[in-house]
């Protein structure tokens, strides 16, 4: 019995696996065929050694845009994955240790506000970035980003912080060190996994972010990747899907390179932060 459900276990996982990588690799072997074959009769998911090519990708890379499409993302997520890091350890530091009038309050209106899509808030979105004068400027993406991903962020740090000894901030107390030591010296290299988990996922959501980015970004030399990709639905009165996987393919590299380098404090930090105790 024990073996069967071990089995039955395996087999949900590999299903499970499956079903979550077959669109990537649809879309990496689509990128390697040629535009025509895609429309081809019956399909085929796999293209024949023959057929492979990387014109798709040399089309793409022969793009002066890419790169600086490349750039204005590595640029937006960079600075808005920094920025939240810097502000919700902070503020998941001082709610998860003072005591303070409106604490819980405070808490209570930043996980409200983990429940609210984005998309709802456009339009007064738009009205403020009007108001700021950041209008087609990738600074008008930044500090709307941070916005968006510091109460999960704030949420996940405050249960790792939690999970810490209070003694050791008496300890350096004791020792005449301030609340700034405690910060920086104790509980910030402690959080690393934390800070590293919550990094991934805001990185994610910066990059490949659309709608906002689509909304207050007109010019060609401003766009980030995915209003990039968007550009090649309808092009020349059809799809070029080979051009739209290659490059959908090219901006997975960063996002796979982050996942590498916390990929170690990944599992640690989700569930160091998820529960109390």
């Amino acid at each position: 019995m024990r073996l069967k459900k071990h089995i039955l276990l395996y087999i949900i996982l590999l299903l499970g696996v499956i079903v979550t990588t077959l669109p990537m690799i649809y879309m990496i072997s689509t990128s390697l065929k040629p535009n025509g074959a895609l429309y081809e009769f019956p399909p085929r998911f796999f293209p024949s050694i023959s057929e492979i090519t990387l014109e798709n990708y040399r089309y793409i890379l022969n793009e002066g845009k890419f790169y600086i499409n490349f750039l204005n993302s590595m640029f937006v997520s960079t600075i808005s994955v920094t920025i939240a890091a810097i502000v919700a350890s902070a503020l998941g530091f001082c709610i998860s240790r003072f005591r303070f009038k409106g604490r819980k309050q405070l808490f209570g209106f930043i996980i409200v506000t983990m429940i609210i899509p984005g998309t709802t808030l456009i339009l007064p979105q738009y009205e403020l970035a009007v108001k700021l004068n950041v209008i087609n400027k990738l600074s008008g993406l930044i500090p709307f980003y941070v916005a968006w991903v510091i109460p999960y962020s704030t949420f996940m740090i405050k249960g790792f912080v939690d999970n810490l000894p209070h003694e050791l901030d008496e300890a350096v107390y004791i020792d005449g060190g301030s609340i700034y030591t405690v910060y920086f010296r104790i509980v910030l290299p402690l959080i690393k996994p934390s800070i590293a988990s919550i990094t991934i996922f805001n990185f994610l959501t910066a990059w490949e972010e659309y709608p906002w980015a689509n909304t207050v970004i007109n010019d060609n030399m401003k766009r980030t990747l995915p209003i990039a990709i968007s550009g090649f639905f309808g092009q020349h009165q059809f799809t070029q899907w080979g051009y739209v996987f290659a490059l959908s393919a090219l901006s997975l590299i960063p996002v796979i390179l982050v996942y590498i380098v916390f990929q170690k404090y990944f599992v640690s930090g989700l569930t160091a932060g998820s529960v109390k105790g």
